[in-house]
């Protein structure tokens, strides 16, 4: 089992800037797709971006242009940079992986939902003040 750890959040001002980090540990594979979600009080779990072990991104038109996911392999580290913030972005951000070849392939396609990972972190929280 993988375990992942989230970091980087904290409150700021609308414009201002964050990177939130997500460390992974335990055994993992070498096809993945990660991701980014978010869930605001009273809302759904909303899927933020997306990345697979092939680098292929995707972004939901919300927070295209302003935020970037990225990935550095030799800290196992997953980064989500978030620009331009809007009090819109408030919520707990989670990070999600799921580790197989079918992971990889439909991470752009499926990686939106929810239900298509099975390991998450513990979130951070980001506050957005007008």
């Amino acid at each position: 089992q993988v375990q992942l750890v989230e970091s980087g959040g904290g409150s700021v001002q609308a414009g201002g800037s964050l990177r939130l980090s997500c460390a992974a540990s335990g055994y993992t594979y070498r096809r993945y797709c990660m991701g980014w979600f978010r869930q605001a009080p009273g809302k759904e779990r909303e899927g933020v971006a997306t990345i697979n072990s092939r680098g292929t991104t995707a972004y939901a038109d919300s927070v295209k242009g302003r935020f970037t996911i990225s990935q550095d392999n030799t800290k196992n580290t997953l980064y989500l940079q978030l620009n331009s913030l809007k009090p819109e972005d408030t919520a707990v951000y989670y990070c999600a992986a799921v580790f197989s070849a079918a992971g990889e392939i439909s991470c752009s396609r499926d990686g939106y939902s929810r239900l298509f990972f099975d390991c998450w972190g513990q979130g951070t929280q980001v506050t957005v003040s007008s």
